[in-house]
């Protein structure tokens, strides 16, 4: 009886090949010369953006995301939310994906009227942040399960240039 990996596991749930990883090596380097702390902030991001590949699912329009990953799959929260939030908000993102940890520092740091127009979700796992920014996928069928509508982008004026 072969046993089942976590890798196998992760890959019949998501639909990708289990065989994948004998032919293929992924690397993915995060280089020494950034900010302190920038590379494990893109963690769910990275994750999420490797499932999208490996499945050929596009994340979804205007969504953004950070937090940390752990090798056991757990969103682990960052810092830097203020900023990562009002980046985002200007930029035109209407949906958030955060570490559920971080919850306190948005409800700390961040007006009621500044979160306006975004929708927050809060994750504590890997495989909540990918359902979130991919939409759910029926393995049955392998097709995408009806998301809702987002809204249209807003119209973003920048600054005054003095």
């Amino acid at each position: 009886m072969p046993t089942t990996t976590a890798s196998t596991r992760n890959a019949d749930h998501y639909g990708i090949d289990p065989d994948f990883f004998k032919d293929q090596d992924i690397h993915i380097h995060v280089p020494a010369g950034g900010v302190p702390k920038d590379g494990p902030s893109a963690g769910a991001a990275m994750v999420t953006a490797l499932v999208s590949l490996m499945t050929g699912r596009p994340i979804r329009k205007r969504v953004a995301m950070t937090g940390e990953a752990s090798l056991s799959g757990v969103v682990l929260p960052v810092g830097g939310i203020k900023e990562k939030v009002l980046g985002a908000k200007r930029a035109g993102i209407l949906e958030i994906i955060l570490p559920a940890e971080n919850e306190p520092n948005v409800k700390e740091d961040l007006q009621p009227h500044i979160l306006e127009g975004l929708t927050l979700h809060y994750v504590r796992s890997l495989d909540q942040a990918v359902e979130v920014a991919l939409g759910k996928f029926d393995l049955a069928t392998r097709e995408p399960m009806p998301t809702p509508p987002q809204a249209p982008a807003p119209k973003v004026t920048p600054p005054p240039v003095h």
